[in-house]
């Protein structure tokens, strides 16, 4: 791919990045590898399913919800800090991360030479081969390599084993669950919360994106039920309109039958009032002397 030999290397100093983050790249590319010459794909699937859902569960609707927004979201992608680490192959990248005020556009894997900063958020998706590393090897790189500000893991299969830290001037600091027992993120001014519901095949606990609310950041399936149930009311609502509209039509024409009826007796009541007064005066009696 972009990865040169041991023979092509130079002294050469790669460009620095104005972010404080990223390690200062060393002098072993005459220039540094993009997007498009490094490896993206590896042909490793995620742990489980059940790992792939939870992983889509907190990358699609963070996504949507940051999509207006210079924002990107990505998911079991590969993150790349330092050319020591194309040598080595010791490290992909996190399961779920965001950057926040980044252009929008998709990527093949996150470079942080080229982007200019690491991710703001990391969230790690345990499991019993990678959570030992995960809590060590893993959130060193996060603290001191990458220095990303808020890393979280959750276990899918042990939804109690949930943590968030936070960078302090020491390094992580525990993110303290609150009173709901959310782990809240300042970078997002989200929460991630667990959720007991079915997603996907699985009826089990998720972890999640909420709003500093408690409102749940909506999935794809949910956003159409919502869609719908609007169109549902919308429908509804008209079609009462149109039931109020026709009742109104209806006493509308009542009110107008009965003041045409009205009319008609007064006409007739007239009329016989003008027969009585013509028969009167037939018979020589002037009505208007009574």
């Amino acid at each position: 791919m972009g990865m040169p030999s041991q023979d092509s290397m130079t002294e050469s100093t790669l460009p620095k990045l104005n972010n404080p983050q990223i390690d200062s790249l060393s002098p072993d590319f005459v220039k540094p590898p993009t997007q498009d010459e490094l490896l993206y794909d590896d042909g490793i699937p995620m742990e489980t399913y059940r790992h792939k859902l939870q992983m889509d569960l907190l990358v699609d609707p963070l996504s949507y919800w940051l999509r207006d927004r210079n924002a990107f979201v990505g998911g079991n992608m590969f993150v790349y800090f330092s050319p020591h680490q194309l040598k080595n192959h010791d490290f992909r990248g996190p399961d779920m991360f965001a950057v926040l005020d980044v252009p929008k556009g998709e990527r093949k894997c996150w470079v942080t030479w080229e982007e200019g900063k690491s991710p703001d958020v990391v969230v790690e998706l345990l499991s019993a081969s990678t959570a030992s590393r995960d809590k060590t090897e893993k959130k060193e790189i996060y603290q001191k390599r990458l220095r990303v500000p808020e890393y979280f893991w959750f276990d899918p299969f042990n939804p109690s084993d949930f943590a968030g830290f936070s960078m302090g001037s020491d390094g992580y600091e525990p993110i303290i669950p609150d009173a709901q027992n959310r782990l809240v993120s300042k970078q997002l001014g989200l929460a991630l919360v667990q959720w007991s519901g079915v997603f996907g095949y699985a009826d089990t606990v998720w972890c999640r994106w909420a709003t500093l609310d408690g409102v749940l950041l909506p999935t794809e399936h949910e956003l159409a039920q919502e869609a719908q149930q609007q169109a549902q009311e919308a429908q509804q609502q008209a079609q009462e309109a149109q039931q109020q509209a026709q009742e109104a039509q209806q006493q509308a024409q009542e009110a107008q039958q009965r003041a045409e009826g009205a009319e008609l007796l007064l006409a007739q009541e007239q009329q016989r009032m003008e027969k009585l007064l013509a028969q009167l005066r037939a018979k020589g009696i002037n009505p208007h002397e009574f």
